[in-house]
């Protein structure tokens, strides 16, 4: 749980005025770790920005977000639960999802990885590989790709407690 507080500790701060006047608020849920858990997760940042009356593109920007961000928990720790966490504030959004699980946060694929292109430091093959393994490869890192176009910084802190990563819009 400190991981979440220090996540609210981090947010945006309230130097500029943005939105519904300015209003701060926050949003706070767990989402099993399952699939089920993330279109509830996408819902509930939704119906929270609309609430706020954040503007369309933001809310779609958030919903990306944080379907990327608890995918990557589904699919990378053990934990039964994640929660996750909206923060708004003068300044702007911060989405932040944390798990129990310690498992490695998979790094952005670079654009030469996504577009099948030669990669430094990585042996070429004979193109037999298992197609499971070409699929993996094809796949994994690109969320996070996408999380660093639509976010204006992102992170991500590992801890005893377990791991954090965060979003700003």
């Amino acid at each position: 749980m400190s991981e979440i507080v220090s996540c609210a500790e981090h947010a945006p701060d309230d130097g500029g005025v943005r939105g519904a006047g300015g209003t701060r608020g926050a949003h706070s849920w767990w989402v099993p770790r399952l699939p089920g858990g993330v279109p509830e997760a996408r819902h509930r940042v939704q119906e929270a920005m609309r609430a706020w009356g954040e503007p369309a593109e933001r809310i779609e920007a958030a919903a990306m977000i944080v379907t990327e961000l608890v995918t990557n928990a589904v699919q990378h720790t053990t934990t039964r639960k994640i929660r996750c966490r909206l923060l708004r504030s003068a300044d702007g959004v911060r989405i932040c999802v944390w798990n129990r699980g310690r498992a490695r946060i998979p790094s952005p694929a670079s654009p030469g990885d996504a577009a099948g292109l030669p990669v430094a430091g990585v042996p070429a093959t004979d193109g037999h590989e298992d197609d499971d393994m070409l699929d993996h490869l094809a796949e994994d890192g690109r969320g996070l790709l996408l999380v660093d176009a639509l976010a204006a910084r992102w992170g991500t802190r590992a801890a005893l407690a377990g791991r954090l990563v965060w979003a700003d819009l």
